[in-house]
């Protein structure tokens, strides 16, 4: 209640916070040169591919009103707006898969009650409404009721639109075998020869890309390649497989239609369609009154996820354990939200919002581990005290003193960020086994993130310019960006602990501790299996229910509630059935990962205490990038994991009490 009586407080703080460091943002990428342009360009591939499948899917789903050119200008005007008025720079904006949802849902009312000439005059009229909203929420500080959506609603959300991604790939790949509605049977390409070809082909491109994009998206961990060429594969390698598969494309036969394999149908910021969208204020008064009304109800879908969807990219864009300088500016930021929606309204272009994972992906590539230079010295300083017999606390003291001199960091500052290595070592007392400097470095090394508005505004322009671009845009197969919602689906699964519960349902009790010994989320030691178990069906029924209401013909554009009486079912319902401390394992609110128990394996002759060693002898440093420090420590969500020690590196720890485990 305190909010509701101090309006205007929160965004007001939020513009005190972030102005004094406003002038930073833009001058301190000056020290970093031309090497801004590395997350830029990362950022833009990882933006504007899955806003070209959004707008493909929009233009099937609203015969051609919106198409990819919107979405990516929307995208390019909402983010530069961002880049440079935005509470935090680092949240990266999109159209997202949850607006072209509701876009849909609006498209197929509209059809049947307002006329599909008026459909983008009445979505203006739903986002006048979200953006009231989206105000009234900023206004009276609503964002400090975003820590009750607890990860068992932001999972099932998850899921639902992995699950959609899914449905929407195989709803494309089956298409490419059947007529496009409203096109002509008798043209030469919808022959059944060729209608079957351009199925088989839509299987393999999409499959294609699939499982390319997979390989390439984990280069980083390769044994082979220079640590530049895993790095550039991780970083760039899915897009460069929507090229690779676009130019297989064309390596058909001269006899096969030019129209097989289907390529996207998208028109371009010149077309006459195109220019109806800046002038499509001049409808919104042909809208009936009872329909502007009858806004408010999808409106309010809208804001609310939004609100969710905004808020919750923006807290994992900023991530405690990524040692952030500058404040938050939640509250600022959702006013702004309002803006943005309000004149993506106007101009009839669909709204776009913060996006996961791109907004923690960003923050991911601004990252700076001081690591390879010292880390090394930490671990050396370390191992010179084990050789001394030094205590535990020493060896910290050793590894407190490279860090402060090398980071020129004040030294109370330094205390408080390494205060999770301190915490690992000094605990290592009471272990068995031999202390491995390298092992908990590696885990508690902080994080370094240069702060800026210039990497986003710059993708931001990049994306503007790929709207400039559809003819090239054009060119690519439909089949391959059905792969890519395929892709982005199975990319998104892991991390998502509702789906890990799922698999371990899958594991016989005699092998689960195959779980044990690698990283697991840490509730499988904490919680019994029932509880795990039933907590997991209840998210899965939870999961129908919401996928169920999706295919519900214009009440689907209710499918956000369900996550917001989740909040009232977690507080009030799951507590009846499960332990607190049980159900707080089970719907944490960090991503916590437990080291497991390795089985010691014998080593090399030329690896000995942790070092390698070439043939000759010498010590030679570990091709270990940053980059893959980074994805060690993140989930495929962009979530940062912390991890602790486990009671399963005891050798005397079993997996199934009072029996050894069994192959």
């Amino acid at each position: 209640m305190d909010s509701l009586r101090t309006p205007f407080k929160g965004i007001r703080d939020d513009f005190k916070g972030r102005i004094v460091c406003y002038k930073r943002d833009w001058v301190d990428t000056c020290s970093t040169g031309a090497r801004i342009f590395a997350p830029a360009a990362y950022i833009f591939f990882a933006s504007a591919i899955p806003v070209i499948a959004f707008g493909e899917q929009l233009n099937r789903e609203t015969d051609g009103r919106l198409s990819a050119a919107e979405t990516l200008l929307s995208t390019a005007i909402c983010g530069v707006i961002h880049s440079i008025f935005g509470g935090q720079p680092l949240l990266i904006l999109g159209v997202a898969e949850p607006t072209i949802i509701m876009y849909t849902y609006l498209y197929d009312f509209a059809a049947k009650y307002v006329g599909k000439e008026l459909y983008l005059a009445w979505a203006a009229w739903v986002c006048i409404w979200t953006a009231l909203m989206l105000f009234i929420l900023s206004i009276f500080n609503a964002c400090i009721i975003i820590t009750r959506f607890t990860r068992v609603a932001g999972e099932l959300f998850g899921m639902l639109i992995s699950v959609l991604f899914i449905q929407e790939a195989i709803k494309g790949v089956v298409s490419e075998f059947n007529i496009p509605e409203g096109e002509n049977g008798e043209k030469e390409q919808y022959q059944f020869e060729w209608l079957y070809n351009n199925g088989l082909l839509a299987v393999i491109f999409s499959f294609g890309v699939l499982i390319t994009s997979l390989k390439s998206r984990r280069a980083r961990s390769w044994r082979y390649g220079t640590g530049f060429f895993r790095s550039f594969v991780a970083d760039y390698g899915v897009p460069l497989m929507v090229v690779l598969w676009t130019a297989l494309s064309y390596a058909v036969p001269r006899n096969v239609p030019s129209e097989v394999p289907r390529r996207l149908v998208a028109s371009t910021l010149w077309d006459s369609g195109s220019l109806y969208h800046w002038t499509v204020i001049k409808d919104m008064g042909k809208v009936p009154v009872v329909h502007i009304f009858a806004a408010i109800i999808p409106a309010l879908m809208i804001a609310g996820l939004y609100f969710f969807d905004h808020s919750v990219a923006s807290q994992m864009a900023q991530p405690k354990e990524f040692n952030l300088k500058n404040p938050p500016a939640y509250h600022y930021d959702i006013l702004l939200l309002g803006v943005m929606t309000l004149i993506c309204g106007l101009l009839g272009l669909p709204p776009s919002n913060g996006v996961l994972p791109q907004s923690p992906m960003h923050t991911r590539s601004l990252a700076v581990l001081r690591r390879q230079v010292i880390r090394k010295k930490m671990v050396k300083r370390a191992k010179e005290g084990m050789k001394h017999n030094a205590t535990n606390s020493e060896i910290y003291g050793r590894m407190h003193a490279v860090f402060v001199e090398m980071d020129k960091s004040p030294s109370q500052a330094v205390d408080k960020e390494l205060a999770d290595l301190k915490e690992a070592v000094l605990k290592h007392d009471d272990e068995e086994d031999k202390f491995d400097p390298e092992k908990y470095i590696d885990l508690h090394l902080p994080v370094r993130v240069n702060e800026q508005r210039v990497s986003n505004f710059l993708q931001s322009m990049l994306v503007g310019f790929a709207a400039c671009a559809m003819p090239v845009i054009k060119r690519i197969p439909t089949s391959v960006l059905w792969g890519y919602f395929a892709y982005m689906a199975i990319e998104s699964l892991p991390g998502n602990q509702f789906w890990e519960r799922i698999l371990l349902l899958f594991v016989p009790p005699r092998r689960r501790f195959k779980v044990i010994e690698g990283f697991h989320a840490s509730f499988v030691e904490t919680v019994p299996f029932k509880h795990i178990a039933l907590f997991t069906l209840f998210q899965f029924v939870y999961l129908l229910i919401c996928f169920g209401i999706t295919w519900i013909p214009f009440a689907g554009i209710l499918f956000p509630l369900p996550f917001f009486l989740l909040v009232a079912i977690r507080e009030h319902v799951l507590p009846k059935f499960f332990p607190p401390h049980h159900l707080q394992s089970l719907d944490a609110a960090e991503y916590e990962e437990v080291i497991g128990h390795h089985p010691i394996r014998s080593r090399s002759h030329h690896q000995q205490d942790g070092e390698l060693t070439d043939s000759d002898g010498e010590e030679m440093s570990p091709d270990v990038s940053s980059g893959e420090i980074l994805d060690e420590m993140t989930t495929h969500r962009g979530e940062v994991k912390r991890r602790s020690m486990s009671f399963s590196d005891r050798p005397s720890f079993h997996a199934v009490p009072g029996e050894s485990p069994r192959n």
